[in-house]
C-alpha cells in the first residue's frame, strides 16, 4: 500500500506548541500551507532534539566557505511566531523523525512517521493501529530563516514546562514534588 505523504515544500507556518499545562502538555509539530493544515503530536523530547538537530545543522553551514546558503546566526525578526497553534486535529502520533538539508533549494527537510504498531505506550498497548491500516508521513521543507525562528520558539516552548528540581533534576509538580530543599 503507498505511504500518504503530507508534503509541505514550502509552508505557510511550521511550529511547535502545546496544549495543556505544564506536566500535563501535549505537544504538536504543526504546518500550514494555505488552507491545508496538519498537526502531528510529539514527545517533549522529541521537540528538544529536533530544535537541537537543526541548529546544529544550521550552524555547520555557516562555517562553509562564503556562506553561500546565507544562514542566518540568529532568528530574523520578521519570522518570529508567537501566536498560538490553530485548530488542532491530531493526524497521527510520531515514531521516527528524519532530519536532512536540500542544499538545491536551501532547505532543512523533516520527516516523520507515525508509530508503528510494534511501539506501544506505558501500558503495552498499540497505538493508533488506525495507521497501520494506511501508512502517512510528513514531509516538511523550510528555508533557513524559518528554521532559526523555528528552533527559537520550539526552545522557548520546551523551557516553558515545570522548574526542575536542583537536588534530584527531575520536574517538580506545583502540588508537590519528593525532594525538598534542606533548610539552613
Amino acid at each position: 500500500m503507498p505511504t500518504r505523504v503530507h508534503e509541505f515544500a514550502w509552508p505557510d507556518r511550521v511550529v511547535v506548541g502545546t496544549i495543556g499545562v505544564p506536566g500535563a502538555r501535549t505537544f504538536y509539530l504543526q504546518v500550514r500551507a494555505g488552507k491545508q493544515v496538519v498537526s502531528i503530536s510529539m514527545e517533549k523530547q522529541q521537540s528538544a532534539l529536533l530544535a537541537e538537530s537543526i541548529d546544529e545543522i544550521l550552524d555547520e553551514l555557516i562555517t562553509v566557505k562564503g556562506n553561500p546558503f546565507s544562514v542566518p546566526t540568529g532568528t530574523p525578526i520578521e519570522l518570529v511566531d508567537n501566536d498560538p497553534l490553530e485548530a488542532v486535529q491530531e493526524q497521527f502520533r510520531t515514531g521516527a523523525m528524519s532530519l536532512g538539508w536540500d542544499p538545491t533549494t536551501a532547505q532543512i527537510v523533516i520527516e516523520a512517521h507515525p508509530l508503528t504498531e510494534g511501539d506501544a505506550d506505558d501500558d503495552g498497548e498499540s497505538l493508533h493501529e488506525e495507521a497501520a491500516d494506511e501508512p502517512e508521513m510528513l514531509r516538511v521543507r523550510m528555508p533557513v530563516g524559518t528554521a532559526r525562528a523555528f528552533t527559537k520558539r520550539t526552545r522557548e516552548i520546551v523551557g516553558a514546562g515545570r522548574p526542575i528540581c536542583p537536588l534530584c533534576g527531575y520536574p517538580m509538580d506545583a502540588d508537590g514534588h519528593i525532594c525538598t530543599i534542606p533548610e539552613v
